[in-house]
């Protein structure tokens, strides 16, 4: 296998809704963030704490990207995977662990493979269990390809030596307190390999199909340029020069689905306009660049202070108390709620309204009616 993957199961979701997109993103360089970074990092310390456990010989690894909530939401994550190899142990005589799995799922499409993050196979269950730090987007297990293509390939090496019944995939993502996990029976995870994602893997490496924009778009390495997505955008704002009073409650319902990735797009165009700008001298019609605006700064806090009180001005400085993630950060989760958790509160969001697919509790009209007059 090569270094990486062509149809990668970690960006399925964009290829088989917009099979084209592989083929278009390689035109386009690697994108390497902190974030991807950071999230490396957490990675190879899960690794080493489980392998750890499983008294497996690891190094443990070093990094700059280590914070105080980076260790917590790693260890949070590792205290559940320990949780479910004991658990194994305690069903199974002889449980499979795997930690960081190379996964190949090339059966059903070529140079399709990945790593598992953690694989527990029993006589009865294989689970793949994935790690996710980011803390912007929550991500679920229910019908997630990248899952799902993991399971096809950690099924055809667990059925060699079990009879499987189950696939169970958990996603597992602590610094947004989310955790899901979703069963499927083998066959009809193998029916969707080979009726869903064979065929479509298939189009999506030749580069056909067509293309389709949609929150899948996020991490695409053509999102900023790409014209489908122009295309619906600018659509969609065609009904902004409606006032919304006369938009039908059809058009309404339609902004409202896509308000959130019609807002990101703008910013993503905005933000490679300017990038273009700035570093390639790129000159756009009717734009200009311009110094921004910023606020006063004291050149020499020391020199202030003594010129101040030289003055006689004494009540110059402020304290306040650090904020509760501060708080939380320096003692550590455990020690915060045992020592301050009775004077924390969490007062009521203000209503908002969303999309039915968020896993928020509905609340009656009459309550948001009388909340929103408050307001």
């Amino acid at each position: 296998m090569g270094a990486h993957a062509r149809f990668s199961p970690s960006a399925a979701h964009r290829r088989l809704n917009c099979p084209p997109s592989l083929v278009l993103e390689e035109q386009f360089q690697d994108e390497e963030s902190g974030y991807a970074a950071e999230g490396s990092a957490g990675h190879a310390l899960a690794e080493h704490l489980i392998k750890k456990h499983l008294k497996v010989r690891s190094k443990r690894p070093v990094s700059d990207y280590y914070s105080d909530d980076l260790l917590e939401a790693v260890d949070e994550y590792v205290s559940y995977v320990i949780n479910e190899i004991e658990e194994a142990k305690r069903t199974c005589k002889a449980p499979i662990f795997s930690v960081e799995q190379r996964v190949d799922a090339s059966e059903y499409v070529d140079e399709c493979f990945g790593t598992a993050d953690m694989v527990i196979v029993t006589d009865k269950v294989a689970h793949i269990i994935d790690l996710k730090l980011g803390k912007g987007v929550a991500v679920f297990a229910e019908e997630n390809p990248q899952l799902m293509i993991y399971g096809l390939g950690i099924l055809s090496m667990a059925e060699i030596l079990y009879d499987v019944e189950i696939v169970r995939m958990t996603i597992f993502q602590p610094r947004l307190n989310n955790s899901s996990t979703w069963d499927i029976a083998p066959d009809d995870l193998k029916n969707w390999g080979e009726e869903v994602l064979k065929p479509r893997g298939a189009m999506a490496l030749m580069g056909a199909g067509d293309f389709k924009s949609g929150n899948w778009c996020r991490f695409c390495k053509a999102r900023n340029q790409c014209r489908a997505r122009a295309e619906q955008f600018l659509e969609l704002a065609k009904l902004e020069f409606k006032a919304p009073a006369l938009l039908s409650e059809e058009e309404i319902a339609e902004v409202l689905k896509v308000s959130d990735e019609l807002s990101k797009w703008a910013s993503d165009v905005y933000a490679y306009a300017q990038e273009q700008a700035i570093v390639h001298g790129k000159e756009w019609s009717g734009f200009k660049l311009v110094e921004g605006r910023s606020n006063r700064k004291y050149s020499s806090e020391e020199e202030v202070a003594e010129a101040a009180m030289a003055a006689g001005y004494k009540d110059i400085y402020k304290s306040s108390l650090v904020t509760i993630t501060e708080m939380e950060r320096l003692m550590g989760k455990k020690e915060f709620n045992k020592i301050l958790g009775h004077l924390v509160y969490k007062p009521k969001g203000k209503i908002t309204l969303v999309p039915e697919s968020d896993k928020r509790e509905a609340i009656n009209n009459t309550t948001a009616a009388a909340e929103f007059q408050e307001d």
